[in-house]
């Protein structure tokens, strides 16, 4: 039987929202970067057997899902729709992966730990409604280094409005002073 499945774009023409009638993860969120990443998890391993996949975020009832540059979503979406359609019945949403980030966030000093409560807070809701995300390279004097995750990472947006918008807050809520750039080397 064939599942409600509903894909919906995201202003990163590289990345898709497929929003799913059941949960595909429970709690938190699972960035898939390739096959091999992805084999514990049944349904994502699957979506990467398609080809012209780049990278996969399962959260609560959303699989976002960036291309390829040269892939086409023509072909992609209808592909895509069937896999996740013929493979749902055997996926868990409960399923699990080491929590890094988690691990990561017990141990960043207390001026990280701020900024990253005011980006889950102020920023972080809108980003990961397009199926995207932030991560916090590090801080260094009033510089603070970023990268984007799924569809952020490629978006083109992300240099301009949506830094100037994390910019802002930080500065708003955090120290007006500081300066936010995204990671040259990620």
């Amino acid at each position: 039987m064939k599942k409600h499945i509903e894909a919906i774009p995201t202003p990163n023409p590289n990345a898709m929202k497929f929003i799913l009638e059941k949960a595909v993860k429970d709690h938190g969120k699972s960035i898939y970067n390739s096959q091999t990443e992805s084999a514990n998890n049944y349904l994502a391993s699957k979506l990467f057997e398609i080809g012209g996949i780049d990278r996969l975020v399962f959260r609560d009832n959303t699989i976002t899902i960036t291309k390829k540059s040269l892939a086409s979503w023509t072909t992609l979406i209808s592909d895509i729709e069937n896999c996740i359609s013929n493979n749902l019945d055997n996926h868990s949403s409960s399923f699990s992966d080491i929590d890094l980030e988690a691990i990561r966030r017990e141990k960043l000093p207390p001026k990280l730990k701020q900024i990253e409560e005011i980006l889950d807070k102020e920023i972080r809701p809108t980003l990961r409604f397009d199926g995207g995300d932030v991560e916090l390279i590090e801080l260094v004097s009033n510089c603070l280094v970023i990268k984007y995750q799924g569809a952020c990472g490629t978006c083109p947006s992300s240099a301009s409005g949506t830094l100037h918008a994390i910019q802002q807050t930080l500065a708003q809520n955090f120290d007006p002073s500081i300066t936010v750039i995204i990671d040259p080397e990620r």
